[in-house]
Order: C-alpha cells, then sequence, then structure tokens
C-alpha cells in the first residue's frame, strides 16, 4: 500500500512485548497514536494540504517576492499539485516532475496500525483493581476513537463523499484492523464499509468513554466522541442521530467565548479555551500566512463574508493594505501582539525577535473539537429536517457571542435562504480548521438542497522563481462536481498494490493573465 509497506504491515511487537499493565499501554497510546503538538513551520507536516484545497487561501505576490514566488522547494511548490487540482497531487509546477504523495497515508496507516496494536492487547493488561479496569476501559475507548478519526480523514480525502444511494459501491480506501503483518496486496473497501467501521469504532468509544473521566484536551473523552458521532452522522444524512449527538455535547458544555470580552489580536483558540473540548496535532496555519515572507493570505472572498458588526472579522484576521493575515490562534509564550493593521508597529519584534519561527501551536489546524461546532451541526440538521424555528435559535445563539453588542445579529432568513445562513455561518465560524473542503464534498451530494461550488485558484510564475519580477499568472478553476474534489490515490501506494482502483481526475488545464498582486 506503501512505498514501503513495511510501515504499514510491521508489527508493533517491539513496542507491546514490554506491555505489562494498562499505563503501558497509555503510555504508547500517547506518545505515538495521537498525533503531536509540534512546531509548525514544515510543508511536509501531516494533512497541511487541506487549507490549499478549497477557498480559504489564496496567492498573494504584493509583499514576498524577494523571498523567492515559486518552484520546488518554496511553499508554492510544495503545494502547488494540490493547490491547482492537478492530476497527480505530486506533480511540480514546471511540469517535469513529481514530489512524494504519500507522506499522509503513510503516516495515517500507520497510526491506524499502532491503535490496532493497543486495542489488541488491552484485554490482556491485568484488571483486577478499580483502577486497572477504568485505565483499561479508557485506554481502549481511545485507541477506538483514535482509528476511527483517522479512518473517517482518510475516507474523506481518498473517497467520495458519503452519498446514502452510492456509498454501498463507491470505493475509499482499505481497511485493516488486525495487529499482524498481512503480506498481501490490498484493495479499497467501500465508503459504506468504511462508514460502517468508524461507527463500529465510535460506538465502543462511547461506552467505554462515558464511564471514564477527562484527562486533557490531547486525550479524548466522552464530549469529543459525541462531536465526532454527530460530524459523522451530518457527513451520512442522518440529521436526526446528527441532532442528538450534537445535543449530548451542548448539555455537558455549550460553552461559547463572548468576543466582546475579548481584544483584538490576543488569540480566540488556545488549550485552555473553555470552548476546546479535544486537539490533536500541530497548526502550520501560521506559517502559511506570514506578512512579508510566504505567498498566501487569507482569502478576500472568505475575508469579505463577515459583516462589519462581526467581531470574527477584526479578531480572527487582520488586513493591511492587499494581505489579510490570520489572528485566530494563540502562539502561546513568548508572543505578545501582533502587527498593528495600520502601522508596521510591533511587527518585527513579534515575527523575529520573540522567535516566532519556533512556536509551537496549542490547538490543531485540523483535529480541534470545539463546542461551536456542535451548535453548527444541530443548526444544520433542524434545517434538513424542517424545524427551521429550532435552526435559527442555534444559529442566534452562536451569533450573540459572535456579534457587536447591541448589533443586530438575529438570523430571520427560511426555506433555501436559510440552508444558504447555515452553511455560511460554518464557513465562518470553523475557518481554516479544516473543515472547509469536507464540506464543500458533502454538500454536492445533499438530498437536501445539493450544491457544488465553481473555485479558482491563481499560480504566478517568477523569473527563476527566485527575483522580483513576475512572469505570468496561470488561472486553474474546478468546476462542480468535478472529479477533483477526490483526492488521487498516492502514485507509491499504487506501484505498490497492482490493481488497485485509482480516483481518476483530469488533466488541469489552466488560462494564462498578467500578473497581479
Amino acid at each position: 500500500m506503501l512505498a514501503s509497506c513495511s510501515d504499514f504491515l510491521k508489527e508493533y511487537s517491539q513496542d507491546t512485548y514490554y506491555v505489562t499493565s494498562y499505563e503501558d499501554l497509555d503510555e504508547l497510546l500517547v506518545g505515538d497514536c495521537y498525533l503531536p503538538v509540534q512546531n509548525s513551520g514544515s510543508s511536509s507536516n501531516y494533512g497541511f494540504f487541506i487549507h490549499f484545497l478549497a477557498d480559504e487561501l489564496e496567492e498573494q505576490n504584493s509583499y514576498c517576492m524577494a523571498w523567492g514566488g515559486s518552484g520546488v522547494g518554496s511553499l508554492k511548490g510544495d503545494v502547488f499539485g494540490y493547490y491547482t487540482w492537478q492530476q497527480r497531487v505530486g506533480q511540480n509546477d514546471a511540469y517535469s516532475g513529481f514530489l512524494a504523495e504519500n507522506a499522509t497515508w503513510t503516516e495515517t496507516y500507520r497510526l491506524i496500525n499502532v491503535a490496532n496494536n493497543i486495542i489488541a492487547s488491552v484485554k490482556d493488561v491485568p484488571q483486577n483493581s478499580d483502577e486497572e479496569k477504568i485505565g483499561a476501559l479508557r485506554v481502549n475507548g481511545e485507541a477506538h476513537f483514535l482509528r476511527a478519526t483517522y479512518y473517517f480523514w482518510l475516507a474523506n480525502l481518498y473517497g467520495k463523499s458519503y452519498d446514502p444511494l452510492t456509498a454501498a459501491t463507491d470505493p475509499a480506501v482499505p481497511i485493516k484492523t488486525e495487529e499482524k503483518v498481512n503480506d498481501i496486496k490490498y484493495s479499497r473497501n467501500t465508503v459504506q464499509e468504511v462508514y460502517e467501521q468508524v461507527l463500529g469504532d465510535l460506538k465502543i468509544a462511547e461506552e467505554c468513554l462515558s464511564q471514564t473521566t477527562h484527562q486533557s484536551i490531547y486525550q479524548a473523552d466522552i464530549n469529543a466522541v459525541n462531536l465526532l458521532l454527530s460530524r459523522v452522522y451530518l457527513y451520512m444524512q442522518n440529521w436526526k442521530l446528527a441532532s442528538d449527538y450534537a445535543d449530548k455535547v451542548l448539555k455537558a458544555n455549550g460553552y461559547l467565548i463572548d468576543l466582546n470580552s475579548r481584544k483584538s489580536y490576543d488569540g480566540f483558540l488556545s488549550k485552555n479555551s473553555k470552548e476546546v473540548l479535544f486537539s490533536m496535532g500541530g497548526n502550520d496555519v501560521p506559517c502559511f500566512l506570514k506578512y512579508d515572507y510566504q505567498n498566501f493570505r487569507v482569502a478576500h472572498e472568505l475575508y469579505d463574508v463577515y459583516a462589519e458588526n462581526d467581531l470574527r472579522k477584526s479578531q480572527w484576521w487582520w488586513k493591511r493594505n492587499t494581505f489579510i493575515g490570520y489572528t485566530k490562534i494563540s502562539f502561546g509564550p513568548g508572543v505578545t501582539g501582533y502587527l498593528d493593521p495600520e502601522t508596521d508597529a510591533n511587527y518585527y519584534n513579534v515575527e523575529y525577535n520573540t522567535g516566532w519561527f519556533n512556536q509551537q501551536c496549542e490547538v490543531s489546524d485540523k483535529f480541534l473539537f470545539r463546542t461551536a461546532e456542535a451548535y453548527l451541526n444541530k443548526a444544520e440538521a433542524a434545517v434538513y429536517l424542517d424545524d427551521e424555528d429550532e435552526a435559527r435559535k442555534q444559529l442566534n445563539a452562536l451569533r450573540e457571542k459572535r456579534y457587536l453588542d447591541g448589533s443586530n445579529y438575529e438570523v430571520t432568513e427560511a426555506g433555501r435562504d436559510l440552508v444558504e445562513v447555515v452553511r455560511e455561518e460554518r464557513r465562518k465560524e470553523l475557518a481554516l480548521e479544516g473543515h472547509r473542503w469536507f464540506d464543500l464534498r458533502r454538500y454536492g451530494v445533499c438530498e437536501k438542497y445539493p450544491d457544488s461550488k465553481l473555485l479558482t485558484h491563481n499560480y504566478t510564475y517568477y523569473d527563476n522563481g527566485a527575483s522580483t519580477q513576475m512572469l505570468e499568472t496561470h488561472v486553474f478553476t474546478l468546476e462542480p462536481n468535478d472529479a477533483a474534489y477526490i483526492l488521487p490515490i498516492p502514485q507509491e501506494v499504487l506501484d505498490f498494490n497492482t490493481g488497485m482502483v485509482n480516483n481518476e481526475r483530469p488533466w488541469r488545464a489552466y488560462t494564462v493573465t498578467t500578473p497581479k498582486d
């Protein structure tokens, strides 16, 4: 399945030989099955490409030219195949070769194999005392939650969105739940089979973690399980269960931060936020959006969606000239301020003198679970169930905490207009948290008000990729219901697994225009 299939197939016995208690498995779980809170800044980080697929980021040229514009080795060069929806995502921007395509696939299956080994081993550890029983229960629940999370992620990258009419035949990704080595070629399970695997794991996690206590935001608890179940059922178009599990989250913790009580640029998201239920993995977004250093900015189309009385517009983003930056997250100790949108004050002090490049972001940009999503899941489920009053109630509860005190925030729309408001609110609230690409995909197969969006990305070439002279801009479009709304199976996987069916994508044509800022 991989360039080197041993990473996926190898037994974890060298790490499980020493297991004599649930504490040993807990150590393996935390150290090697959860994604780490890693340093930002590397485009090789897990799943970094997810933010470049949709309509949340766009190219910027005005401030980054002195640092090199394009080519392999630059951020733009690294993401070219994803950002422009190429037939192969490893395509380089000179069309002369390919970058590796299987890093995230390989790592996901490695993590799944760790979970498989923990699940297989936990039944054999001593469970004589109450502490041992509860400890083993928790470890088992967390391992099943993680395996479900990883398979859900893979299915939504490499399989079609869940369509009740075709899920039983649409190919997704291979399922492997055994811990032992299987020296075989793998084929793809269906979307339905993968979702059934996800739900089965989450039901076990629900049973286990409902009996245990919360450890930290970096380990899953029953609230994380319930929120993921709500999300999975929402994707499956099971509106009733999506709503029911959102209710469970909100009854346990429906807290929302009132943005009226916060200052701009002080970091909305952190490990101490009462809205955060669970976080796993690093956060690369700030490193993609460095003023005067990188080739990307927050898309103007996204920024313009926010009303002027929407405090998210001023607290989560900052704008100077044509650049739109990101201040939604707290960067942790050492970073005390951001660039003032009106002046250059503080910029160099923050960006360079405080070690900004090496900061560890406290919460993830892809696996972040927070209470706001439960409000949005319930609102979306309600509108599809024709309970428009409930949908407006949930939206207004969220918007009350996001809009300027005394201003109009209440939703009054109905019918198709209300559906659009629900989807737009989700876009605004969950921006750059890893949801948008998956949301756009599933809207295309939604039985209620289906919609697929045309996306446009510009890619500008520079003189030898290192000077300040822009040469030409290639304009790429992703048509509604385009086959490239599904990622191709990595070529390294296809090379090993002879006969595995790929997701066929068209050759991506482009038009040429004059470069712009």
